[in-house]
């Protein structure tokens, strides 16, 4: 039996649509996104930081939709499409578009006992939820998290409008099987709220709760026996509990202890969009193991990969800035010597969970069968010796050698598709028809 090949924390400098499309379905046990919010914003690295010469744009047209994936959205999202199309806004349309063909892929890629943490503002939030409904299913909606970002700072001042205090994040599973922790923050006995402010003779903080009438007479007997019910001099029964066996307090979906980063802040790279370790400690404990694969495909300074190498996980991270590269190898140099090997490449990956397969005569064959002799462009039936094997998306768009990525062309079609994508094809095919229209109609 072949030995599989030991897992080796990868950072992919290239378009994450690519990278994401060669990996292999069911790899990874938590994906965190921070993607752009088409804020319709530039972002650049402070002059003198780290992040000094990083750059992205929050702004969109069509041009950043990736063409070649759009007959996969269309055929196997109809209903997901036809929201998109209705959507007024032609820049949130082209962006959500981009969102979409690329959750569709982390779906694919994440475990079926996996959870997926999309981070958002409230620029496309509504819509973002509307996506994720659609790809991962509404009875896979865990919570929506709303961290109080703006604590430090306090609201920015304006007069149109209440200041942002918050955003959003989305927390998904691919199934209702799946790993999650509550987390827990540390009882604050200085609190005026605190109750743990009673001691008994061996020094043991305790509690006194009541009413005990939540609890069955199993547990009460119970109670007794342990000595952990006290009684008021008006002989109103209380439950003891004590401090030392107390996880915390549980978090809830409102985070508000979490403060954004600071100018002064050591971790602080001076990439305008970076979150804090904390948070992402936060995320990566609830929801994973050690030993589990971490993915953020918009990893923009590696905030992700490093906590998730502090929590003893393995990860995977995607950006188009080389400088990403720069960053992590620093940020993981100067946390205390925690710097590990790691793989680098612009390489998009090639998936070995489906069976590869050359454009054989049997191949060809299973095709002509599946499109009843009909080229996938024109539209026009063939002789199978007249049809040609194609890759739908092209090698060079992280397409690969296997059946579901080949159909059938006539080779006029496929002459004019070439390594482009299919939408490509379909426009020069809709221009030719309406020369061919305007000629009849003109009599030509």
């Amino acid at each position: 039996m072949k030995k599989e090949k030991e897992f080796t924390n990868t950072l992919y400098t290239n378009d994450n649509l690519f990278i994401l499309n060669g990996l292999n379905s069911n790899l990874v046990d938590l994906i965190y996104l921070d993607p752009p919010f088409n804020t319709k914003k530039m972002y650049s690295g402070a002059i003198g930081t780290k992040a000094a010469g990083t750059s992205f744009k929050d702004m969109w047209t069509w041009k950043d939709v990736n063409e070649a994936y759009l007959e996969i959205l269309a055929d196997k999202y109809p209903s997901l499409t036809k929201f998109i199309i209705s959507v007024d806004d032609k820049p949130m349309r082209a962006y959500l578009v981009y969102m979409a063909q690329r959750i569709i892929e982390m779906h694919r890629i994440l475990k079926d006992t996996g959870s997926l943490y999309l981070h958002c503002d409230q620029t496309a939030s509504h819509y973002l939820k509307i996506l994720l409904d659609k790809i991962f299913g509404k009875n896979n909606f865990r919570n929506e998290i709303v961290w109080k970002s703006g604590v430090v700072k306090g609201a920015k001042v304006t007069s149109k409008k209440f200041g942002r205090l918050t955003d959003h994040i989305f927390f998904y599973t691919k199934s209702n099987k799946y790993y999650f922790e509550t987390p827990f923050k540390p009882i604050d006995l200085n609190s005026p709220k605190n109750k743990f402010i009673h001691k008994n003779e061996d020094g043991r903080i305790y509690s006194r709760d009541n009413p005990l009438g939540c609890y069955s007479k199993e547990n009460i007997e119970k109670f007794k026996k342990e000595g952990r019910i006290y009684y008021t001099k008006t002989g109103k029964p209380q439950l003891i509990r004590y401090l030392d066996e107390t996880k915390g307090i549980a978090i809830g979906n409102l985070w508000a202890d979490i403060n954004v980063l600071n100018q002064v802040a050591k971790e602080r790279t001076g990439y305008q969009t970076q979150k804090p370790l904390k948070l992402l400690h936060r995320i990566i404990k609830a929801s994973s193991n050690e030993g589990d694969i971490v993915m953020d495909p918009f990893c923009g300074c590696a905030t992700t990969c490093v906590a998730a190498q502090q929590l003893g996980r393995k990860w995977i991270g995607i950006d188009l800035e080389k400088a990403a590269v720069e960053l992590l190898m620093e940020r993981l140099g100067d946390d205390r010597g925690f710097f590990k090997d790691f793989i680098n490449t612009n390489m998009i990956p090639q998936r070995t969970d489906v069976k590869r397969e050359g454009k054989t005569e049997d191949v060809k064959k299973r095709l002509y069968k599946e499109q009843n002799g009909i080229c996938n462009g024109c539209g026009n039936e063939y002789l199978i010796k007249d049809l040609e094997i194609d890759h739908i998306i092209p090698d060079t768009k992280g397409g690969g050698d296997y059946y579901e990525n080949y159909q059938l062309l006539c080779p006029n079609c496929n002459k004019i598709k070439n390594d482009r994508p299919m939408e490509y094809l379909r426009m020069k095919i809709k221009a030719r028809e309406e020369l061919i229209k305007n000629k009849i109609e003109f009599g030509e």
